[in-house]
């Protein structure tokens, strides 16, 4: 592989080609959730998290549930319930080592999204997690967000990449399911038929 040349190692280096923002966008950052973030929380079902270890080793983990599923406990608390998944907790992990998370909030349909950033703790407070039930099942565990900082993204990036647009959406033929890409991706003695059947039945599960 040709090795690449002009890495940009500086902050000097970075702002030579990517000029300051405009004071207005330097100060979009508020330290508190407000009434136009909430209701954006309110009505987003679908969240990204993203955490680091103590070795600062990133993940980044989806949660979906229907609209309003991230509680707002204050101006400055969210409370995210853990529904049943594949058990890895990768992001609790990280977070008993390195309480960092980013979190960025899509609302379908909408362009701008919602980015959060704050200081995260695993809780297991039964009255919080018996208001967060769904279908009649409470969650085991919740990730409290102590937040530090919240902006509104502008559209641009959605825009681009045509997200809601049905239109834009790129082919899906010859994309693995997850059956295929476990059996390709891992070492295992499990058939793909094996595998499939698992997948299905762990959606059966524990979706609801």
């Amino acid at each position: 592989m040709e090795e690449l040349k002009n890495a940009i190692t500086s902050q000097e280096q970075l702002r030579a080609v990517v000029e300051e923002p405009l004071e207005l966008l330097q100060r979009k950052v508020s330290p508190q959730l407000n009434a136009n973030s909430k209701v954006f929380i309110r009505r987003s079902p679908f969240v990204v998290i993203a955490s680091a270890n103590s070795q600062g080793k990133t993940d980044v983990s989806p949660k979906g549930d229907p609209p309003g599923f991230v509680k707002i406990l204050s101006d400055t608390r969210l409370a995210v319930p853990d529904r049943p998944g594949n058990r890895r907790v990768d992001t609790f992990v990280n977070v008993l080592q390195n309480p960092d998370v980013g979190l960025i909030f899509f609302i379908p349909g909408k362009g701008e999204t919602l980015r959060v950033f704050g200081k995260a703790s695993i809780f297991r407070d039964q009255a919080l997690l018996e208001s967060m039930a769904l279908n009649g099942k409470t969650p085991h565990l919740a990730l409290i967000i102590d937040v530090e900082g919240v902006l509104f993204q502008c559209s641009k990036s959605v825009i681009r990449s045509g997200l809601w647009r049905k239109e834009k959406w790129p082919s899906l033929d010859g994309l693995p399911n997850l059956a295929q890409a476990l059996k390709t991706g891992i070492e295992t003695d499990m058939s793909l038929e094996q595998i499939s059947k698992f997948v299905d039945d762990d959606e059966k599960d524990n979706l609801y």
